[in-house]
């Protein structure tokens, strides 16, 4: 992802990036390695850890490997190759010789991008409490603020400032929702999705089951069925990366409409400048995110695309537009949520400006005068309906949302 034409891209280094990739795809067949000796399939002298194999490479050897993975079509054929090579060289010759058996290149692409989607979520989660903590404080001040809404970008009736940042609130919630929902299923089917080729090697059934296991444990994923050719927990990631991309999309169009200074509302902490023109705050961070906004869903439509080819039990070329486009959308959602955060905790408020706005809108209370006319009742004080109990709703519910890095108590 070019920092150049996509700024901001530095905030994701590290995340499913090449470097990042070789080394969640080693630590796969570490985990694979130590569990062929635990259940007693492999000799111990054919263990072999994470920190040995990373070892063995080089920061050279990661653009090397993505050229060769041109011959084969993954990257996981010439790793394989490599290790081997480099354990036989340096002794390890079990370890070469047991290293990656029972695996398939599937099993380690797949799972390696959702061990890097995994943490790709749970930093934006994290960036999400921030926006929650802002946006929480946001709607607490202003919560009474009266303000002109808009509909169809016309003047409609009264409501509060408050409660606009509690609809902002509110979509923030439900994307981060999505998020916490997702599955993190270990990819281990061998060769077709009957694991095989580790029945084979293992004896029997149980055994290959307690390997399966074991190193689901050990990475942290969920132990699954293999799921080669049934691709919606891809897809699932995507939708909800879109849906918190969608959030702040929202967010990011009510700032660029209401900060424009014939309306003056709101204004961002620290806006950017021009190249041309002196003086100039462009709400920079809005801009970015309606950017990303724009141009996430058809990364999950890509992902969508491929999971409808899917064809027998590996699919030829919807399985490998996923990768590069699963981490794309990981990184370009991070990046968003970081711009989020830093766009909500500095966001500017001029409610004397929303107000005014209010005061001078003609007919904006045509509607309750209507309506009291047709109740046959004076018109109330103010006319904001559900407004105070939709906050209250929004502040209790930012209020219930769990720290991400907490992991869920067991039920016993």
């Amino acid at each position: 992802m070019s920092g150049l034409l996509w700024p901001g891209a530095h905030r994701a280094a590290g995340v499913l990036d090449d470097d990042g990739l070789v080394r969640a795809m080693v630590r796969i067949e570490a985990a694979w390695s130590a569990a062929l000796v635990d259940v007693a399939i492999a000799p111990p002298t054919a263990l072999v850890d994470d920190a040995t194999l990373t070892a063995l490479l080089s920061p050279e050897d990661v653009p090397a490997l993505g050229r060769a993975a041109e011959v084969g079509g993954n990257p996981v054929i010439p790793l394989v190759a490599l290790l081997r090579e480099r354990l036989d060289r340096t002794g390890h010759h079990d370890a070469a010789r047991w290293l990656h058996r029972g695996l398939t290149s599937q099993d380690v692409v797949d799972s390696a991008l959702l061990l890097g989607a995994r943490d790709a979520v749970t930093q934006v989660r994290c960036a999400i409490g921030r926006q929650v903590s802002a946006l929480t404080g946001l709607v607490a001040t202003h919560r009474d603020a009266p303000a002109l809404a808009r509909t169809l970008t016309q003047p409609a009736v009264p409501t509060t400032l408050g409660l606009r940042f509690a609809g902002w609130l509110g979509d923030v919630l439900d994307a981060d929702d999505d998020l916490a929902a997702l599955a993190w299923p270990a990819q281990l089917g061998g060769a077709a999705g009957t694991s095989a080729a580790l029945v084979e090697i293992a004896g029997g059934v149980e055994r290959a089951e307690a390997v399966r296991a074991q190193v689901a444990a050990a990475l942290g994923l969920e132990e699954a069925a293999p799921w080669h050719t049934r691709r919606r927990a891809v897809t699932r990631i995507g939708d909800a990366l879109v849906a918190a991309c969608d959030a702040w999309g929202h967010v990011a169009d009510d700032v660029l409409v209401s900060s424009r200074a014939e309306i003056g509302e709101l204004a961002e902490g620290e806006g950017g400048g021009s190249s041309t023109m002196p003086g100039k705050a462009n709400p920079v961070r809005a801009v970015l995110l309606r950017r990303t906004a724009i141009a996430a869903p058809p990364l999950a439509a890509t992902l969508h695309a491929a999971a409808g080819d899917s064809l027998e039990e590996r699919t030829a070329g919807g399985w490998h537009a996923e990768w590069e486009t699963l981490a794309l959308l990981a990184r370009r959602t991070l990046v968003a949520a970081e711009h989020a955060a830093e766009l909500l905790t500095g966001l500017q408020v001029h409610p004397a400006r929303a107000a005014a706005h209010l005061a001078a809108a003609h007919g904006a209370l045509a509607e309750q005068r209507a309506m009291a006319g047709l109740a046959d009742r004076d018109p109330s004080p103010d006319y904001l309906g559900t407004a105070r109990p939709q906050i209250d709703a929004a502040l209790a519910r930012a209020a219930a949302r769990p720290d991400p890095r907490t992991p869920p108590r067991s039920t016993p």
